[in-house]
């Protein structure tokens, strides 16, 4: 349990900070609530960030993750209730030969699992995904903003 606690102080003072890359916060499941994915955090603490930008336009949510050698086959990307998408998939080391001898091994390797929790706007039922030379895009259209109707109410008298 002691363990347990250092991890959650761990987590909370590192969700707090700023990233040391480009000063943008990361987002692990909720970019508005940093504590929401600490128990994945906990559960695959084993597996390889995939790097995700997510940007936000009128039309959609689009999220692209860096998956540089990896072929669409090796990539999986899901939709789970309560409008959380997940990325995942499993980057393998290469196997080293009798014969050869490794001076460096700096690529990472193994599993990698990210999840977002989209907001109400999104339509879960419209994600559409594409890869292109190492980039997976994950694209989620919104539903369009619904303008108040004003309605003109006669004046009597």
């Amino acid at each position: 349990m002691e363990n347990l606690s250092r991890g959650l102080l761990l987590a909370v003072g590192i969700s707090r900070c700023p990233s040391l890359f480009g000063g943008r916060r990361t987002n692990v499941l909720d970019p508005w609530d940093p504590l929401d994915g600490f128990l994945l955090k906990l559960n695959s603490a084993r597996e390889t960030p995939a790097r995700v930008d997510w940007k936000e336009t009128p039309q959609a949510h689009v999220l692209k993750a860096d998956l540089p050698g990896l072929k669409k086959e090796q990539v999986k990307v899901e939709v789970e209730e309560g409008r959380i998408l997940q990325i995942s998939g499993e980057r393998s080391r290469e196997q080293e030969e009798k014969n050869e001898k490794w001076h460096r091994i700096e690529r990472s390797s193994g599993k990698f699992l990210r999840r977002f929790r989209l907001p109400e706007n999104a339509k879960m039922d419209e994600v559409k995904a594409s890869m292109e030379n190492g980039v997976l895009t994950v694209t989620v259209p919104k539903e369009e903003d619904k303008k108040p109707e004003v309605k003109t109410i006669p004046i009597s008298g």
